[in-house]
């Protein structure tokens, strides 16, 4: 085993202190609002926090390893275009605040508001489908991690009996987060995953400086120098379209995906509802990008050294074991997945190894315990009550959220087993499973908040379109990999879909590249702009009588008293332009300023470094080595201001929902059906 005694100490002491923090939650549960939305009593930290950590689990921290493994440095110039267009959308409140306006406690409620209940049931079953396979290979990731991290055996010895030790931790895992789900609801999941988000960004920061220091920035620069072949740089940006994967096309696509996704995944859908606000919603939002850089520019860090350590003579005695055990493993996706944890096992010392096996373990239940939450949620609201003509009593419908849950645990427990090798990358599997509800929904949700003019004709129009090309790619994908056999190859859809003169233009001509495939990021594009097409083409053909989107918003006369937050005078002037309203005080004008900063620098830089690169002079790795330098010590700054500053408004918004919770009357008709 990777864990010394006192390793073993900190990751028990961890998962005893969370098991006591869900079982205190229990006496708050009174009601189904309490279960799916934390009585809507969540303030701006700790949604940002919780939700964080139940976005940045265990798999996407493998999912981003797997990424910079393969890009290096290269990766991270391409999220600095990102980070300015995350705040954006988060600033403008895009999406979360009109959701949050509907009082909706699931999307697809608010998609009965605005469409039909058919189209509710049809688009929450889809929803639940697409989550169900997507979630399914969740607990084989989080297991593999776990196992070859801590070195664990492949079989243990119980009462005699030899048990495999892979069916064993998930088991463990899953277990976990039903306890903590059944426990107190979304409660217990905004708590237990506001200590883990808290954790995770502490020990990543410290584990991050450790490992600077271990391996050192010139053993760091000299390595991914030597790494770097033509058109495969890991420190030139500009010199990546042999990468495979994670080329320049992928981060392009992404930046659509940002905008036209945007809250429209519901794997951890109890946050979005949760807030005491619109208004904190919208700031969670904003305050959540300060979370979500600081943790995307550590993640990186990790997978630098890593790689520096595999390719310097230095450390040739220390990773060597990790070397052997990645050579056992004959998937090359697998493989990927497990380089970092490997050879982090083997450089990590004796306490912050404990500490980082506590964190993974915990980032595994987090997301675990938000997505069982997430798709039971669904399948109960969204598909069951709105087909039963006679409400279900408080107690009759938490039953049934809870048995909900515990078949999505067994379903993801079954699937882990049978499918546990992807035959691609863990991201283009997230883009490609989602793509089946997200490729129409984002059209159907941001055309439903926006415009009057949508219609439900063009809604099934999209989610059709979703479905039917997403279902084809997955399955056609599943056929590839079972005609390739157990080495697995990379997906090859010449028989189904390649064939299409459309798809092999889009791919060439908008991909860039000689490919014969189309992997999971692209195919989500495709998809999502086919539905987009088809929605408005059957709105404008088939239109009717334009939405009042004031009663859904509860805007103007239907304005609900306690959604309604006063904030400084009436603005003008530059604060006016950005779209400040009276609802900010002057703190929240102080985070939206830094925010506007933040978008104008990291706007700015990127666009000057295209610029100077395709315009005055091309850059070369070395001249890249720099910039890097300075990105990794700004990480680890911004690491300790974001953690410090959200651990305190964090322990503040707890102090005020379990006063909300114990105050706040309960309303037993608040529990997702839509009543005319």
């Amino acid at each position: 085993m990777n864990l010394h005694w006192v390793d073993w100490a900190i990751v028990l002491s961890l998962v005893a202190f969370l098991i006591l923090t869900a079982q205190f939650t229990r006496r708050y549960m009174r009601g189904v609002s309490d279960f799916l939305a934390a009585n809507r009593c969540g303030g701006r930290y700790l949604i940002c926090i919780s939700s964080g950590g139940a976005e940045l689990g265990a798999v996407t921290i493998v999912a981003l390893w797997q990424l910079y493994t393969n890009s290096g440095f290269t990766g991270l110039w391409w999220k600095v275009a990102e980070w300015p267009l995350v705040f954006i959308l988060a600033m403008s409140g895009w999406v979360l605040y009109r959701y949050r306006q509907t009082r909706a406690l699931t999307m697809a409620q608010f998609l009965e508001m605005r469409y039909s209940r058919r189209f509710r049931v049809f688009t929450g079953f889809v929803a639940f489908a697409a989550g169900l396979v997507n979630y399914g290979v969740f607990p084989s990731i989080n297991a593999r991690l776990i196992i070859y991290f801590c070195g664990l055996p492949e079989y243990v010895s119980l009462w005699g009996l030899s048990i495999g030790t892979f069916p064993l931790v998930m088991m463990v895992l899953l277990g976990l987060a039903l306890f903590f789900t059944f426990a107190g609801g979304q409660i217990a999941i905004m708590l237990t995953d506001f200590v883990q988000g808290i954790c995770c960004l502490v020990v990543f920061l410290v584990a991050a400086l450790v490992l600077y220091y271990l391996i050192g920035w010139d053993t760091i620069g000299t390595s991914l120098l030597a790494g770097s072949q033509p058109q495969a740089s890991l420190l030139n940006p500009f010199d990546t379209s042999k990468i495979k994967g994670f080329s320049m096309g992928f981060f392009l696509v992404q930046y659509f995906r940002w905008v036209y996704h945007w809250k429209a995944w519901q794997g951890t859908q109890g946050f979005n509802a949760a807030a005491r606000t619109p208004h904190e919603a919208r700031m969670s939002g904003i305050l959540g990008q300060w979370r979500f850089i600081a943790q995307q520019m550590l993640i990186p860090i990790f997978a630098i050294c890593v790689l520096a350590a595999l390719n310097s003579p230095q450390f040739a005695d220390s990773v060597g074991n990790a070397k052997q055990v990645l050579s056992g493993i004959h998937t090359d996706r697998v493989k990927s997945e497990l380089t970092v944890p490997l050879v982090l096992a083997r450089l990590l010392p004796i306490g912050l190894m404990g500490a980082m096996a506590a964190v993974l373990l915990a980032a595994a239940v987090a997301t675990d315990q938000a997505y069982l939450h997430s798709w039971g949620s669904i399948f109960i609201q969204d598909v069951v009550l709105p087909l039963r003509k006679r409400p279900l009593t408080p107690q009759q419908h938490i039953r049934c959220l809870r048995l909900a849950i515990l078949g999505v645990a067994a379903f993801a427990f079954w699937f882990s087993l049978v499918f546990r090798d992807l035959g691609d990358y863990v991201l283009m599997f997230f883009a490609a499973t989602g793509a089946i509800y997200l490729g129409g929904a984002g059209c159907s949700i941001i055309s439903g908040l926006y415009t009057r003019r949508g219609t439900t004709a063009g809604a099934w129009g999209a989610m059709i379109t979703g479905v039917v090309l997403g279902g084809i790619w997955l399955v056609a994908n599943r056929l590839a990999i079972a005609d390739a056999g157990a080495g697995g190859m990379v997906f090859r859809l010449q028989s189904v879909l390649y064939q299409s003169p459309a798809i092999e233009w889009f791919v060439n001509t908008i991909g860039k590249g000689d490919r014969k495939y189309l992997d999971g990021q692209w195919m989500c594009l495709y998809i999502s702009l086919t539905a987009i097409a088809v929605y408005w083409i059957l709105s404008l053909l088939l239109p009717g009588k334009p939405f009042d989107l004031d009663k859904m918003l509860h805007r103007g006369q239907y304005a609900v008293a306690e959604d309604v937050v006063q904030g400084d005078a009436a603005l003008s002037g530059i604060w006016k332009w950005l779209g400040v309203n009276k609802e900010f005080t002057r703190g929240d004008k102080a985070i939206y300023g830094a925010s506007v900063i933040w978008v104008l620098v990291w706007g700015g830089i990127f666009i000057a470094g295209a610029i100077y690169h395709c315009g005055i002079r091309e850059t070369t790795d070395a001249s890249w080595l720099g910039f890097w330098k300075i990105l990794v010590w700004l990480a680890l700054g911004l690491g300790v201001t974001v953690t410090v500053w959200f651990l305190i408004g964090g322990v503040r918004d707890l102090k005020d929902m379990f006063h909300l919770l114990r105050t706040k009357a309960r309303d037993e008709a608040d529990d997702g059906r839509v009543r005319s």
